[in-house]
């Protein structure tokens, strides 16, 4: 539950600042120029700034301590600030489709130079954030950037629409080619569908840490080749593991011989704890419960405490 490193608040405000400079630059252009893929992912870029807010806001939140009222830290704020992004990018994604086909209806407007220099310069712009914030993102293990850099992304095929749209009717009217004018529009209608498939991924994923699902088993499988390493572990009961925000919190239940000391099991139990969040960084917390295990023709003692209900069944 640590707070967020320098690097992570750096890269979040760039990608706010640009999204802030892009989005002036694109409608403005597409205004002057009558560019309707311009406009359309300037627009778009208009919801990247929604999102950008969403990101910074959302991390601030992750990064505040464990408390009374939230004993296991803030980490899901992360998880809501993904789901945010997932939304702006569907309705960016519905809205670029609507705008594609409504430009297949009209008459086509003359490319410019201007146009095409524009969406260039978000193409460039938009691949460097993509590839800085990922970077930083995968580093620090920020869902929230992690987010902001599947945007960005978005972002660069959106403006690659553009720029093949705009390109493409700017060389066919040089060259007087028939229909090379609707390429944008049929660009611009691709590159949306790919863009509602990354909100869908992006939104889906977010969710199932919200709905506290579990880790792969290909993960808890990793899990359970440490806990077995020990040979006074005889059993695992119970292995369960869930993302909480950008950590994972696991709960164990193993059997043990009954004859061990407290001590015993309790260097047994700081053991799996200790190895597992050493091998697997993003583990914040092991609880492990441990059951008295006997073997067949062994007999347990007779207990002076009766046991509780919920380790009858262990």
């Amino acid at each position: 539950m640590a707070k967020q490193a320098p690097s992570t608040w750096l890269t979040a405000w760039i990608g706010l600042i640009s999204n802030f400079i892009l989005t002036a630059l694109k409608i403005i252009v597409g205004v002057l120029f009558n560019s309707t893929a311009l406009l359309a992912d300037g627009i778009h870029n208009g919801g990247d700034v929604i999102a950008s807010i969403a990101t910074l806001g959302s991390m601030k939140v992750a990064s505040l301590p464990a408390d009374k009222d939230h004993p296991y830290g803030h980490g899901k704020a992360e998880d809501i600030g993904t789901v945010v992004v997932a939304i702006v990018l569907g309705f960016a994604g519905v809205y670029l489709i609507y705008e594609s086909v409504h430009a297949l209806f009209l008459a086509p407007h003359q490319a410019t130079i201007w146009s095409l220099g524009a969406a260039l310069v978000s193409l460039i712009w938009k691949q460097i954030l993509y590839s800085y914030t990922i970077s930083v993102g995968r580093k620090m293990r920020s869902k929230s950037l992690m987010a902001t850099a599947y945007d960005h992304l978005a972002d660069v095929w959106a403006s690659l629409a553009a720029v093949v749209g705009i390109g493409v009717a700017w060389i066919g009217q040089l060259f007087s080619i028939p229909f090379t004018e609707y390429g944008d529009p049929f660009a611009g209608i691709v590159v949306s569908l790919l863009i509602l498939k990354v909100a869908f991924e992006m939104g889906n994923k977010a969710i199932q840490v919200l709905m506290e699902s579990s880790v792969s088993d290909e993960v808890k499988q990793g899990y359970q080749t440490i806990i077995c390493s020990l040979p006074q572990v005889k059993r695992i009961d119970r292995l369960r593991a869930r993302e909480h925000g950008n950590y994972i919190l696991i709960d164990i239940r193993i059997s043990i011989p009954g004859t061990l000391t407290i001590q015993e099991g309790h260097d047994i139990t700081r053991y799996i704890r200790d190895t597992i969040m050493e091998t697997y960084p993003d583990v914040e917390e092991v609880l492990i419960h441990l059951n008295p295990w006997y073997a067949e023709d062994q007999q347990p003692p007779d207990k002076s405490v009766p046991p509780s209900k919920e380790n009858e069944g262990s």
